[in-house]
């Protein structure tokens, strides 16, 4: 790679389709990963590996860490803060979520969640609906999300996500999903 390139940066994540009609029009406008083509999700690790970097050995491994994991049931029941600047949906159980995380960070130690800034017991897991926009417009975001909540979805899978570097940005770009590691034997 020539000086000055960037890696491709991923994210594991697992997509929740079911809460797409209670938060997509809020996301699109709240939250940049919407804007990057990226569903609905709960994070399980992010920064993940650069793409680039990424080996089937890996590919394997996370397989086997998705293996190990049951499908998961995922209820949004309200929205929370983290304090004014990340509107989110909160889930009902994030213990497995939970689980999840901890197993591919400890799997990758050298690709920690949140870039380490988060120590891993904090790690609340959620759907985000929108960060770092006007208070205004996430407290409005906030009070329409929590009257069409909740919403229900069985997970089966958890996927890696691929796309240009956020940090630098002012565009959106293209993120696509690289890969599916089913949940469950």
């Amino acid at each position: 790679m020539e000086s000055g390139d960037q890696l491709t940066e991923t994210v594991l994540l697992l997509a929740v389709p079911a809460a797409e009609p209670v938060v997509r029009q809020h996301r699109r406008e709240l939250d940049r990963s919407a804007a990057d083509g990226i569903p609905a999700h709960l994070t399980v690790v992010y920064p993940f590996k650069p793409l680039e970097e990424i080996s089937e050995a890996d590919h394997e491994r996370l397989a086997r860490i998705g293996r190990e994991h049951v499908c998961l049931h995922v209820e949004g029941i309200r929205t929370a803060w983290f304090g004014d600047q990340v509107l989110f949906v909160e889930v009902k159980a994030p213990e497995e979520v939970h689980a999840l995380t901890l197993d591919v960070a400890s799997a990758f130690p050298e690709h920690p969640p949140y870039s380490g800034d988060v120590p891993l017991a904090q790690i609340v897991p959620h759907l985000t609906v929108g960060a770092g926009a006007p208070v205004a417009a996430l407290r409005t975001a906030a009070r329409a999300v929590d009257g069409a909540l909740p919403f229900s979805q069985e997970v089966r899978a958890m996927e890696l996500w691929a796309g240009p570097p956020v940090e630098g940005r002012a565009q959106p770009a293209r993120w696509s999903r690289v890969r599916s590691y089913a949940l469950g034997s």
